[in-house]
């Protein structure tokens, strides 16, 4: 018997969606082929609906986790993803940063600055910061 159950599928839609917005979702699932649907049917069960769906993290926390982890290896295509969702779910720009730190500390100064650049991209795409014209 299957844990992936459609209920376990829509509940992932759900937290995917209120996470990463629709118009993301959207464009995951209907650039899915016969060859990639089966993973985006299952990651969408497993990590949103199985993984996200646990109420014993909140989404906030759950966020600040996943930077710190997906941070750590490397793959800041997804980082960004989350960096958004991240924001979405209410973690603060100082925790932001924090989190950032953290990611320098452990995985290095260069994985930090990496982190920086898209932070950075993201927060002027949000209109939460502004570029800083100052050059040293």
């Amino acid at each position: 018997m299957s844990i992936f159950t459609e209920d376990l599928f829509e509940k992932g839609i759900k937290q995917r969606v209120s996470t990463v917005g629709e118009d993301y979702v959207k464009k995951n699932l209907e650039e899915a082929d016969e060859f990639s649907r089966p993973f985006q049917e299952a990651m969408t069960a497993w990590c949103w609906g199985f993984g996200w769906g646990d109420e014993a993290i909140d989404a906030k926390t759950r966020s600040m986790m996943n930077l710190s982890m997906i941070g750590a290896l490397g793959k800041m295509t997804e980082w960004e993803t989350h960096f958004r969702g991240a924001i979405k779910n209410g973690v603060s720009k100082n925790e932001l940063r924090a989190i950032i730190h953290v990611i320098g500390i452990y995985c290095g100064v260069p994985q930090a600055v990496e982190c920086f650049r898209v932070a950075r991209k993201v927060l002027e795409e949000e209109n939460l910061i502004k570029r800083n014209s100052a050059v040293i």
